[in-house]
Formats: structure tokens, C-alpha cells, sequence
């Protein structure tokens, strides 16, 4: 019994030390793949060609990261991780049996994205807790904001918002404005089926209410 627990702590003392050790690298290299883009390519019923260009935060438009703030977590710039006033809000939501809604950070839709697959469980769950823990640890509000906008899927095939801008307009992400990086946040609940350019009826309402938020925003600090 002794030897069944030594050997359990030491795979927990492993786990902490090669999982560190991941996010440290991640911290200051470039993401090349993450489990996403290896599921939608197997799972794909033809061919599906990834998109994905990494560029660093200086170079995709300011205007993006305003509109993926007011869109997914306007209070990312103050938490540590977890927004707990809207994890009470979207559980009230789901428990009246209203639309599902999640209350992700965007520092947890970092830590899945990256280091995880996007099937809901508790397992799931719990070590997406533990990688959003390391990461505001261990990574600035910037690399988050960075990883996030270079990691995340943006359309069928495309992701981060160099491949994206791409994609939806023909230009680099550091030459969006303000309504197209609305529009390109507006898809990200579900960019397998929305569309950023040409627009439906839905997708043009929450482009301009995205628009609309990140006039009442105004600046933001990083550094906070």
C-alpha cells in the first residue's frame, strides 16, 4: 500500500513538474499546434487545410483585442483567471433552462485551447482550473491576450487572428478596423457555422453591439 501511494505521488510530483515546464515553454515560444486543430483536421469529412500564422501581439490590431475583450471577458484586465460574477450569472441562466451560456475567461478559453480538447467534463474541467492557475502565474495579461488571439479558431480551418484577417478580409491583422475585428469577434461563440464577411442578420447585430461596447470601453491597460 505504501508503494501504490509513493508511486501516486510521484506521478502527481511528474504531472506538476512536465506541465510547468510546458506552459514556461509556451510562455516564450510560439504556438505551433494545439489539440483543436488535430481534431477538426481527423475529423473533417474532406480534406480541411489549417490556417494558422503566428504573429506577436504589436502586430494584430488593437482594435481585435478591444473587440474579443468586450465580446468574451470585459473584466480581463482585473481578474486572476476566473470572472466569478459571471460564472453566478451564466449558472443562474443554464438553471432557469435559458440558452446555454458558459462563463469563460478568456484566460480559461486560453488554457483549453492550447493545452486541452473542448469536450465538456468535470475531468476537463478540473484541469482546465489548473492550467488557467498556471498560466495567470506564470504568463503577463499580454502573453495570455497573445496566445489567445493567436490560438483561437476563427472560422472552418482558421485560426488566430493573423490567418483570420486573412481569411474574412484579405488584409493583416494589424490592419483591421474597428467593425471588421467586431465582426471576426462576433463569430468566435461559433466560427465552425458563423460567418464574418459576408454577414448574416445575427452576426451584423453583434458586430455592431460588440461595436457599440468597445465605444463605452474606451482604452485599456495591460498592466493593470
Amino acid at each position: 500500500m505504501k508503494r501504490f501511494f509513493r508511486w501516486i505521488l510521484k506521478g502527481i510530483g511528474w504531472f506538476v513538474v512536465l506541465t510547468v515546464l510546458w506552459v514556461l515553454l509556451y510562455g516564450a515560444l510560439p504556438v505551433p499546434y494545439t489539440p483543436l486543430m488535430g481534431i477538426r483536421t481527423i475529423t473533417a469529412e474532406e480534406g480541411l487545410d489549417t490556417k494558422h500564422d503566428w504573429v506577436p501581439l504589436t502586430q494584430i490590431s488593437p482594435y481585435l483585442q478591444l473587440a474579443v475583450i468586450c465580446s468574451e471577458d470585459q473584466n480581463f484586465t482585473k481578474h486572476n483567471g476566473f470572472d466569478v460574477e459571471s460564472i453566478k450569472k451564466a449558472y443562474e441562466s443554464n438553471k432557469k433552462g435559458k440558452k446555454l451560456k458558459g462563463g469563460s475567461t478568456i484566460s480559461q478559453q486560453t488554457a483549453k485551447n492550447v493545452f486541452l480538447w473542448p469536450h465538456r467534463n468535470w475531468f476537463r474541467k478540473g484541469l482546465e482550473t489548473y492550467f488557467t492557475f498556471l498560466i495567470e502565474t506564470l504568463w503577463t495579461k499580454e502573453r495570455i491576450l497573445e496566445v489567445y488571439l493567436n490560438s483561437i479558431e476563427m472560422g472552418k480551418g482558421v485560426y488566430g487572428a493573423e490567418a483570420a484577417a486573412n481569411y474574412w478580409f484579405r488584409k493583416p491583422a494589424n490592419k483591421l478596423g474597428r467593425e471588421e475585428a467586431a465582426a471576426i469577434a462576433a463569430i468566435l461563440p461559433n466560427p465552425q457555422n458563423y460567418k464574418a464577411n459576408p454577414r448574416s442578420r445575427y452576426i451584423q447585430n453583434r458586430t455592431t453591439w460588440i461595436v457599440k461596447q468597445m465605444r463605452n470601453y474606451g482604452t485599456f491597460d495591460l498592466k493593470e
